[in-house]
């Protein structure tokens, strides 16, 4: 068993000793293992404080150092729209906690403003103007790539990983078939990805875990904060348009969920797309590459990392699914070429 209290306390005594904690809530959304805490001090001010033990401490704090670059760099409307980290010596600070199997990592940041949540199930005018603020947030995002420290994680590295933990231990990921099954997604993946051309597409920042729940908008549905960076990475900005697709949905959000393929091929998706592509356009890759977006989250976020990021109960449901579904779904109930067709792009 973890103790989260003590470790957020020694994580501030090394950050300021001098102020004195009085209260830590846990607040966490309890859907993924890690966890969030209201830390509110003796003169009533509070703060958020993030403990996580999925992934690598390297990237994690790699990954908050780019974040706070990039909430530094973005102009108006967005220069106010990320989660501030806490800074110490001009750093962002965090903290590594490790003794025998623990091996925890602390940030903390100022809280969120929170405005008003997107409602559960989107209503046409919603999804129009949701789509022509992604598109003007991911063109905010591009106009300062090149100015943003260099991240180590690509999509290919992830895969390779996956691969040699099959090659390790097949029987981790369930029977031979099972482990055939996710060989040939990956190998699919790799391959699909060189056709796409997707190592020439624009590298920006991507958060991917678009729910509902991680966002906050004004009553145009203008984007007014963002937090929750489990999934944050340099990537193509293709890598969000799954989550999208699950936010503007027919079925709308859900407390039980599933990563179904579907939503990428309603009409409302394409809605989104349509006044996206007026703002940001796509090319015709950009769109086949959807499919493989899909692909690699359930290989990479689901299968290889499910044990460890989202709760026991979540992640057996959802590596069950995604060896039932999921992945036989993908090569048969996808059609990029609707949706190219539909938004009139030329090769």
């Amino acid at each position: 068993m973890i103790n989260y209290t003590d470790i957020i306390r020694a994580a501030w005594k090394g950050y300021d000793p001098s102020r004195t904690i009085n209260v830590i809530e846990d607040i966490s959304p309890m859907v993924s293992t890690n966890r969030v805490y209201k830390i509110t001090f003796q003169d009533e001010d509070f703060i958020i404080a993030k403990i996580s033990t999925f992934g690598k401490y390297e990237h994690f704090k790699e990954d908050h150092r780019i974040i706070h670059s990039l909430s530094n760099n973005l102009l108006y409307p967005f220069e106010n729209l990320l989660a501030k980290s806490l800074l110490k010596n001009n750093r962002v600070y965090t903290y590594r906690y490790r003794k025998g199997t623990i091996d925890a990592w602390v940030v903390f940041y100022n809280p969120s403003r929170v405005m008003q949540r997107m409602p559960a199930r989107l209503q046409e005018g919603h999804i129009r103007n949701f789509g022509k603020q992604i598109g003007k947030f991911h063109l905010a995002c591009s106009r300062i790539r090149n100015v943003l420290p260099k991240s180590s994680k690509t999509l290919r590295t992830d895969i390779y990983t996956l691969l040699e933990q099959l090659e390790k231990n097949e029987k981790k990921f369930g029977n031979k078939e099972q482990s055939e099954l996710i060989k040939y997604h990956c190998e699919q993946f790799l391959k699909n990805r060189n056709k796409c051309n997707a190592g020439s597409f624009e590298t920006i920042p991507v958060f991917i875990d678009w729910n509902i729940g991680n966002f906050s908008v004004v009553d145009n549905f203008e984007l007014f904060s963002r937090w929750d960076y489990d999934w944050f990475r340099m990537s193509s900005r293709m890598l969000d348009f799954y989550f999208f697709s699950r936010v503007v949905s027919d079925a709308g959000d859900k407390t039980v969920f599933s990563y179904l393929i579907g939503p990428m091929m309603e009409d409302r998706f394409l809605l989104f797309l349509s006044e996206y592509h007026k703002i940001n356009p796509f090319i015709a890759d950009e769109i086949r590459f959807l499919r493989e977006v899909y692909r690699f989250f359930i290989l990479n976020y689901v299968i290889r990392n499910g044990n460890y990021f989202f709760h026991e109960q979540y992640a057996k449901k959802l590596q069950a699914e995604a060896l039932e579904i999921y992945l036989p779904s993908v090569d048969k109930d996808f059609n990029p070429e609707k949706i190219i067709d539909h938004l009139k792009i030329r090769e």
